[in-house]
């Protein structure tokens, strides 16, 4: 089968719709996963041990269990006990909190990284345990931080063609879509895997700006 330009154009909107997806997702899911890894760490630390000890479970049980896993159960299960998700919102639910586990793990190694006198400091000066944690620990152990989250923020884009399985128009799901329906398939594969690379190196690039400007940050 000889490659068709003119097929190709003629996808291409598609193709980008499912790109824009595809990006709102990993966004969406990267945001989700910040936040749920943040109080997943926060809680391992500082909750009573009952709780902590449950939510180490909970992170473990997520970790070791494989993210389709996840997703099918999120669309397909839940919807028997009651709780119906749109398709979108599931899959940004699915990579939320699978990745919010391997991003809890980054939090606390660099929570643990800020020296024992800030706290101490902050309990000096009469802070709260919450003003402390806003004020005083986060600032400093976020920012050396951000390039092994914006690593997993890499990996959740390339997670992203599991989604087609339940039913996001991802850029996966559009590519099998306009293969299905054209029966050619060199054109829209070919696509999605250029634009799946070119998106790949523009996220490295960045990756390795963070961690340029973070090491000259430590090295001050």
């Amino acid at each position: 089968m000889e490659w068709d330009w003119n097929f190709v154009w003629q996808i291409m909107p598609t193709l980008l719709e499912g790109l824009k997806i595809t990006i709102l997702a990993t966004v969406l899911g990267a945001a989700v996963a910040a936040a749920v890894g943040l109080v997943f760490a926060i809680l391992r630390m500082t909750a009573p041990k009952p709780i902590a000890k449950v939510t180490g479970f909970i992170v473990e049980f997520i970790r070791g269990t494989p993210l389709l896993v996840q997703l099918y159960f999120i669309f397909y299960v839940l919807p028997d006990i009651g709780i119906r998700l749109p398709a979108l919102l599931a899959g940004v639910i699915g990579l939320g909190l699978h990745y919010g586990t391997y991003a809890a793990e980054v939090y606390r190694a660099g929570i643990e990284n800020v020296p024992r006198g800030q706290w101490e400091a902050a309990k000096a000066t009469n802070l709260t345990g919450r003003q402390a944690w806003i004020h005083v620990i986060l600032p400093q152990a976020i920012p050396p931080m951000i390039p092994a989250l914006a690593n997993y923020l890499i990996a959740m884009f390339k997670e992203t063609p599991l989604l087609s399985a339940i039913t996001v128009l991802e850029l996966m799901n559009q590519a099998k879509s306009v293969a299905n329906s054209s029966y050619r398939y060199i054109e829209p594969m070919t696509l999605v895997g250029i634009f799946f690379l070119i998106m790949s190196l523009i996220s490295v690039v960045f990756l390795r700006w963070l961690e340029e400007r973070y090491a000259r940050v430590e090295e001050r």
